[in-house]
């Protein structure tokens, strides 16, 4: 080794100094534009409510509607959100419909009763369900081909289409075959009262 080459071998090497200031604001600047985001979507869901003003109160739940005691079908799974029917990105937040939780579903002959903890109950009369469907996805929720149960209302002259996953996905053709025929049912029974009159 040259002693030119020695010299820089020996030469002592000052450890790198950690621009703290800079990482600080990078940091400051991230968390910003995060709370930045979170704003625009709580504004965003804010005014799609507002657009929704128009969409009745949820029938609440009748009393021992939501019991085992002459109930056709119960599920227990998550509920996803609800859409304008045949539009599954078309989100409806009104009245909380748009918040995901747990829920309980008991169907007899008055109607469907949606029981969800740490959410806004509701219930869809007999009269105004409108058939039921399986589908992948719904409201952003993506899930395996016909892994979601999509039950069609009808509430304040509007269709819509509400997202059930059970926690047995096996359960979901029998509702898809019961609501189908209580549309039937309900429809034949409205077409004979018309022609009656």
């Amino acid at each position: 080794m040259t002693p030119h080459l020695f010299h820089l071998a020996a030469a002592p090497h000052s450890a790198p100094v950690t621009d703290w200031a800079g990482r600080i604001a990078w940091v400051v600047g991230l968390l910003i534009f995060v709370v930045f985001v979170y704003w625009l979507m709580r504004q965003g869901w804010k005014w799609r409510g507002t657009l929704q003003g128009d969409l009745p109160e949820l029938p609440a739940v009748p009393d021992g509607a939501a019991g085992a005691d002459g109930a056709r079908l119960t599920l227990s799974g998550r509920y996803h959100g609800s859409t304008t029917a045949g539009q599954w990105l078309d989100r409806i937040v009104a009245h909380g419909l748009g918040t995901r939780s747990r829920a309980e579903l008991t169907l007899t002959e008055q109607g469907l009763a949606v029981v969800r903890p740490g959410a806004a109950d509701f219930f869809v009369p007999a009269a105004a369900l409108r058939g039921a469907r399986l589908e992948a996805g719904i409201a952003g929720k993506v899930l395996p081909e016909g892994g979601l149960l999509v039950v069609t209302w009808e509430h304040g002259g509007k269709l819509i289409d509400s997202g059930f996953r059970s926690d047995r996905a096996g359960e979901h053709p029998a509702w898809v075959e019961a609501l189908g025929r209580s549309t039937h049912d309900h429809t034949t029974e409205h077409t004979e009262t018309e022609g009656a009159r």
